[in-house]
């Protein structure tokens, strides 16, 4: 597997929104550094499998799934839209 966290390619992410969700449980600037690291192609706590999709999805212009998790241990996601025009951070249960 690549390495994960030594990625320098930044991603085109369109307009960035997010739910009211997850800006209710975590911080913004956890939200701000789980961003950057989206947009530097680290997906984060995702499995390998959807690790290769994502990668796979960056070459090919298909939706970007990234999974992290706040300080106080809640679970959020980063999608990116396959033309780049949004992404979007919320919790899993606003999917």
């Amino acid at each position: 597997m690549t390495d994960k966290r030594n990625r320098k390619s930044s991603i085109q992410t369109g307009r960035l929104v997010a739910t009211p969700g997850v800006l209710g449980a975590i911080p913004k600037p956890e939200l701000l550094a789980a961003f950057r690291r989206h947009m530097g192609s680290d997906w984060g706590d995702v499995c390998e499998a959807d690790w290769k999709q994502n990668d796979w999805a960056l070459k090919n212009g298909e939706r970007l799934l990234s999974s992290y998790k706040s300080k106080n241990g809640v679970k959020f996601w980063i999608i990116t839209e396959w033309d780049r025009s949004y992404t979007t951070i919320l919790l899993p249960s606003e999917y």
